[in-house]
């Protein structure tokens, strides 16, 4: 007949070994629109999730935004820094870290308590549009790839999670 305190301390080792999982919030920020993609730290992927209307660089409905952390229950939010090739910070870096700094403080407001980190995204628009020109996912040019490219921001940082900055600690140049 087993033990039952074996049996119990064996699911306490397995669920201890089991990762945490975290889904995150990818945004690619723009000043028209910004693509948006989910991933997932236990499985490692990312896959486009939506494009959102922005309004002069900020989100044309915050509530929608803050909905959709709170209903996918997001567990951090991923703000793509369209930093300058030699890493300098550009004028729309400064507008995405601005961006970042509002949905930190509406989030607090909302009482939702969901870190929001910055994260390198120097070429992923480059890199999606071939992708998805490769791919068959757009037809012209000017088809929006903004949540492929959000996608690729998060698969870059779920390689790379040291590499994101905090949006409290972070100090624009």
């Amino acid at each position: 007949m087993p033990n039952n305190e074996n049996l119990n301390s064996e699911a306490v080792n397995i669920e201890a070994a089991r990762p945490e999982q975290t889904v995150l919030l990818g945004l690619d920020y723009g000043v028209k629109k910004m693509g948006m993609a989910l991933g997932n730290t236990v499985t490692q992927d990312a896959r486009p999730f939506d494009i959102l209307a922005m309004n002069n660089g900020q989100p044309a409905d915050w509530d929608n935004l803050l909905g959709i952390i709170d209903t996918w229950k997001i567990g951090r939010v991923v703000v793509g820094l369209p930093l300058n090739m030699d890493g300098s910070s550009s004028m729309i870096a400064k507008r995405a870290h601005k961006f970042a700094r509002r949905l930190a403080h509406r989030l607090m407001e909302q009482r939702i308590d969901v870190p929001v980190q910055l994260f390198d995204e120097r070429l992923t628009s480059v890199e999606a549009r071939e992708m998805a020109w490769e791919l068959g996912l757009i037809k012209n040019e000017r088809d929006p790839i903004d949540d492929i490219s959000a996608c690729l921001l998060l698969q870059s940082y779920l390689a790379n999670p040291d590499h994101a900055e905090d949006i409290a600690t972070y100090k624009a140049d």
